[in-house]
């Protein structure tokens, strides 16, 4: 497959067929595809606060001022051709890009079927029992998948990244005058949730214990965010 073909597609589409709630195949048309990969300045898979990070920068920058963008993606993570193209497109239109490993090493893996290779129009009947086994098999693995990745593990790994990259890029947060976010997917429910004023020990990642003696929210970590394909 051309590198331009790849770079049309969402950033969810590096796994084929419905993985999660949300995680659509790729849609057609030009709104969320990328076209021949941009020109841009540094390219990396780094750290911020111990945390792998995929970071994308503009070609002038920080010759010219940037906005820090924090983008969350599918569950296919950070290693995922599309979801890196996809950063480097908003890089490529000034922002500083910091891409973080949301799934701390455990991305949902790509579906091994091989997506070029065409379903048997006609398959025989054990040939349908294995297929049966096959897609069971493969939701249990998915909803194990997700009960790994819960709140209370993500929002505090989202912290931690949010407010090392704030030190790091502190001139691209100063010139947006905050953090802009966009959300992907899987990714797509926590922008929603750093957008929120949420219960102090949400946004710490626990469950809240007692709301009747009063909650203490904590401030939206995010200036503004934006999502598509969300989950639930």
């Amino acid at each position: 497959m051309a590198e331009d073909e790849v770079a049309t597609r969402a950033p969810e589409s590096d796994a084929q067929g419905s993985l999660v709630t949300g995680d659509t195949p790729a849609q057609e048309g030009a709104s969320m595809g990328v076209g021949p990969q941009p020109a841009l300045g540094q390219v990396e898979i780094s750290k911020i606060a111990d945390i792998d990070v995929y970071i994308t920068k503009p070609s002038d920058y920080p010759h010219l001022p940037s906005k820090l963008l924090l983008f969350l993606s599918s569950g296919t993570g950070i290693h995922s051709k599309n979801n890196q193209l996809q950063a480097d497109k908003y890089a490529s239109e000034g922002f500083v890009v910091v891409m973080p490993d949301q799934f701390a090493g455990d991305s949902l893996q790509k579906n091994a079927t091989d997506p070029n290779t065409a379903p048997d129009s006609n398959p025989s009947m054990i040939e349908k029992v294995k297929m049966g086994l096959a897609d069971t098999a493969k939701s249990f693995m998915i909803d194990m998948w997700l009960a790994r990745q819960s709140q209370e593990k993500v929002i505090p790994l989202l912290h931690k990244v949010i407010e090392g990259a704030k030190d790091e890029f502190a001139d691209a947060v100063a010139n947006g005058d905050g953090i802009y976010a966009v959300g992907y997917c899987f990714g797509a429910r926590y922008v929603l949730l750093l957008g929120s004023e949420l219960p102090d020990t949400v946004a710490k990642g626990q469950a809240v214990t007692d709301e009747e003696h009063g909650v203490v929210k904590s401030a939206p970590q995010i200036k503004a965010g934006a999502i598509a394909h969300g989950g639930s």
